[in-house]
């Protein structure tokens, strides 16, 4: 491994000195609407005497391009993008050794584009490029408010079921970047702080190249945050209000829904500034109805149960960037993140327990109680980043930066067995609860420089997690008992994990038409974990892999296009899915991990067209995702009225796929976008040491539609259904799960303030949605679960926005606590 870093590191410096001073050309693409820069733009060189090409290049994320080794002579630039008008800067002259700097190139979008803007202050809900989908945040006003987990249920390849379970193309787990930088955080808990007022643009990676993070078997979402003045102050306000519920289902307590959050932005000469705050409090009201049987020899028990399943959550968080350029060659920035979030879930639940005798009919008990059941789950998240860039003289840049976190994870399972919801006496009292301190860092290095006609970049970096949780199990089984400590169920867990990686890429223009990337990511992962209860054990893990992607582009025209990609990813386990040590999750339920998990590997590829047309645009892409190593939660039976759930590696799976979107505009006041995804998916495996056989499969489909009327110039109604069918799991199936939303937006004051009236999970009293069955089945157990979430919820919105283009505001983000949360 000292060897590849070495190589790697001699390969830094060996290629900033390989050539000398020579004719250059650079400049930037930005849109001419709003400045913001055009990742993946393509950039043909051209000579002036023959109009033969001479070079081709394709812009980095900050829109930036550069021509280097060039020849004196006269020449022309043609900038070109899907979506864009093409523009020709012309008369360029260069001298031996001269350096030229065309600036800014400013993009008009499409006639078609550019009405819709003008009209109706829209941009295109979805562009294309060469390795991601870009969709723009505004389109979707139900999300006003809200974070960007509601903006992410409008997408055509995402998914939200009804426990807030994020999936893509139908593939769970995915890698986090936050202004193109990781954050690592489990996506639910990450997206779900993010606000959506303060996010620009999300884009999909469903087959990233080697210059990413390998983590995320679904790929990378990539959130970009909204703009603000290239010189001067920027102030976005957000406040958000909840209705009373129009139905809590008689709930302990009412729900409560409110929030703020707020950014400023101050950008002066060399300084750039960025300061954010937000606080939210967000309960849900709701009730689960399930039914459990079990059989364990001759007795057959059956335990249906219903009762109360709520939420309450409640989160802030404080966030600083200082950006600093000493010179137009020196970027330096310092961030920094702190924020603590707390969440309970209740479910207060009576079961209703009989047991009869299989083989003569006759009853052998039957019993009613009442179980109050109490999670929280608190963290504290702390942390500081660096970052420098450098650009040497020949347009090449080398970039370091450096993280380092601490957070403080704790909560507890309560479980609390009583003879009736309105009773005092105990049956069984069992206390589940834990400690998490953890630390992480990564250290990261990345060259890139012009080569040919493309950009050669090469990079390394070095991640250090570790995880130390103490876990206490405590029961008592009648009143007046003190609660005793179970040894065989606490202890504690150490978890430390350690990445390094080094990666080379190349990206290039071929011709006007034709661009790709090709890449190699090389990882070495050890994984280290440790059990301290009544014996020690340790679980070390080492792997060594290749990560390969490959991206492509072809233009036939100005408006077909055609794609294809591939890349191989991992799906690293929590220490959650590690912990083998039990806790009772439910009455009903003992939930423990597996330390001798496996990760995941997927093999991702896709290939599909794309076009755009004046008034509409419409994509489809053919996919294939192949699965490694399956991580399931699968049941077992523990005791005749307790199930064991355990993380398992179940398998293989696949998935093959069509996935398509239209966005459309077919009169003035009335845009439509609607995206479908639909695969097939099939496991295969086998569970508890091959004494059980997994072989499921299904047909999964999903739809979301997003429709828009301008009603007036100041005045937008929006409707938007989220609709996922049922689906196969290893042990069953989760049903089918559907949202409809509406809202309405009033524009004030030039539309620096704005009001917006949101109906979410609309049911009307008939409609039955925001709700979803979860069954799983086998040779001695059936178990189904209904949970069904509060519907028709009111809310109110305001912004106010005090100038409105500029500047992306990045933020730091947590790196390794928020996985684990």
């Amino acid at each position: 491994m000292k060897t590849v870093v070495g190589a790697i590191l001699s390969l830094f410096f060996s290629l900033s000195q390989l050539y000398g001073q020579s004719a250059t050309i650079e400049g930037v693409v930005r849109d001419k609407t709003d400045q913001a820069p055009l990742e993946f733009a393509t950039v043909a060189l051209h000579r002036t005497t023959d109009s033969t090409l001479a070079n081709g290049a394709v812009t980095d994320a900050k829109g930036r391009f550069s021509f280097t080794k060039l020849n004196a002579g006269r020449y022309y630039l043609l900038v070109t993008f899907l979506g864009y008008q093409k523009q020709i800067v012309s008369d360029i002259t260069l001298t031996t050794d001269g350096l030229i700097n065309v600036g800014v190139i400013s993009l008009p979008a499409s006639p078609g584009l550019l009405q819709e803007i003008q009209v109706s202050g829209q941009k295109a809900a979805v562009y294309h490029q060469l390795d991601k989908q870009v969709y723009n945040v505004r389109q979707f006003q139900s999300a006003v408010g809200g974070t960007a987990l509601d903006v992410l249920k409008n997408l055509p390849s995402v998914t939200v079921d009804g426990q807030d379970g994020i999936r893509v193309r139908g593939a769970s787990g995915f890698l986090v970047l936050l202004n193109g930088k990781p954050v690592q955080g489990d996506a639910t808990v990450l997206l779900s702080q993010l606000p959506a007022n303060g996010i620009e643009n999300i884009e999909i990676l469903t087959t990233p190249s080697a210059r990413y993070d390998a983590d995320g078997r679904a790929g990378i979402i990539n959130i970009t945050t909204r703009t603000g003045l290239d010189e001067g102050v920027t102030l976005i306000v957000n406040a958000q209000g909840g209705l009373p519920s129009l139905n809590d289902f008689d709930n302990q307590e009412r729900p409560q829904r409110y929030g703020s959050d707020a950014t400023l932005n101050i950008k002066k000469r060399k300084w750039d500034i960025s300061l954010g705050a937000s606080y939210y409090q967000n309960d849900l009201a709701g009730r689960r109805v399930g039914d459990v049987n079990t059989t364990l020899g001759n007795r057959f028990t059956s335990f249906p149960s219903d009762g109360e399943r709520s939420t309450q959550k409640q989160a802030y968080s404080g966030r600083a960037t200082v950006s600093y350029n000493p010179t137009k060659r020196d970027a330096l920035q310092l961030g920094l993140y702190h924020g603590a979030r707390t969440d309970y879930r209740r479910a207060d639940i009576t079961y209703n327990n009989t047991t009869i005798d299989r083989t003569t009919g006759q009853l052998i008990g039957r019993t009613t109680y009442y179980n109050a059941n109490l999670v929280k789950k608190q963290g504290t998240f702390s942390l500081g980043n660096l970052d420098y860039t450098h650009q040497f003289s020949d347009q090449s840049t080398i970039s370091v930066s450096g993280l380092y976190e601490k957070d403080q994870l704790s909560g507890f399972t309560r479980n609390l067995n009583l003879r009736n919801s309105e009773s005092n006496d105990t049956l069984q009292y069992t206390l589940n609860t834990n400690e998490r301190p953890l630390t992480g860092y990564r250290l990261k290095a990345d060259y890139a420089r012009n080569l040919g006609k493309g950009k050669l970049e090469v990079g390394y970096q070095y991640r250090y997690f570790s995880d130390q949780g103490a876990f206490l199990y405590l029961q008592k089984d009648r009143p007046g008992q003190p609660l005793t400590s179970f040894p065989d169920f606490s202890g504690t867990v150490l978890v430390k994990n350690m990445i390094q990686s080094v990666y080379g890429q190349y990206a290039a223009t071929v011709n006007p038409r034709l661009s790709y990337t090709a890449g190699l990511r090389y990882e070495y992962a050890t994984r280290d974990l440790r059990i301290e209860g009544p014996t020690v054990s340790r679980f070390p893990l080492t792997l060594r892999n290749l990560f390969p992607s490959a991206n492509l582009l072809y233009k036939f025209n100005t408006q077909w296009q055609l794609k294809a990609g591939y890349s191989r990813r991992v799906q690293r386990t929590t220490s959650l899915e590690l912990n083998p040590l039990p806790e009772r999750e439910h009455s009903e339920t003992l939930e423990q991990g597996d330390p001798n998990l496996l990760p995941e590997f997927v093999s991702l590829a896709e290939a599909g067209v794309i076009y755009s047309g004046k008034k509409s645009s419409v994509f489809a892409t053919l996919y294939y995702q192949g699965i490694q190593n399956v991580v399931n939660r699968v049941n077992s039976v523990y005791a005749d009225t307790i199930l064991n759930r355990i993380y398992t590696n179940a398998g293989n799976a696949r998935r093959i796929g069509l996935e398509v979107g239209l966005d459309l505009k077919p009169v003035r006041w009335w845009k439509l976008y609607t995206g479908a995804n639909l695969y097939d998916y099939r496991i295969e495996g086998s569970l508890f040491n091959n004494t059980v056989r997994v072989n499921n499969s299904s047909l999964v489909y999903s739809v979301n539609v997003n429709s828009s009327f301008q009603l007036a110039p100041s005045w937008t109604l929006q409707t938007t259904l989220n609709y996922l069918s049922l689906r196969a799991t290893a042990q069953g199936e989760d049903s089918r799960f559907f949202s409809p939303n509406a809202s309405v937006k009033k524009g004030f004051w030039g539309g620096r303030l704005s009001a917006i009236l949101q109906w979410q999970n609309i049911s009307m009293g008939w409609l039955a949605s925001n709700e979803q069955r979860i069954s799983t089945w086998g040779r001695d157990f059936y178990t189904t679960t209904n949970y069904i979430y509060e519907k028709d919820v009111i809310m109110l919105s305001l912004t106010y926005q005090l100038n409105q283009r500029g500047k992306k505001l990045k933020f730091a983000e947590s790196e390794f606590g928020e996985k684990e949360f």
